[in-house]
């Protein structure tokens, strides 16, 4: 498992971290899910600033609708 930075070491360089689509589509399918949840949301946006965004809906037979998009400068 791969340990978390604290904010400190993702700035030491001045520049935070970025994030592929995988880790990004990863941390929405899990720790967004379980937020959404475990405090009993029905729908939620995220964005992370750097072009991804998801948007979670809860369906009415209790199953998550997960959308995500991205953006890459290439």
């Amino acid at each position: 498992m791969e340990e978390k930075k604290s904010i400190e070491a993702m700035m030491e360089n001045g520049k935070p971290e970025k994030r592929d689509r995988k880790s990004w589509v990863g941390f929405v399918e899990s720790d967004v899910v379980n937020f959404v949840q475990l405090n009993d949301i029905e729908k939620m946006t995220i964005d992370d600033g750097e072009g991804n965004k998801a948007k979670i809906t809860r369906r009415k037979d209790g199953s998550f609708y997960v959308e995500c998009t991205s953006a890459s400068v290439l």
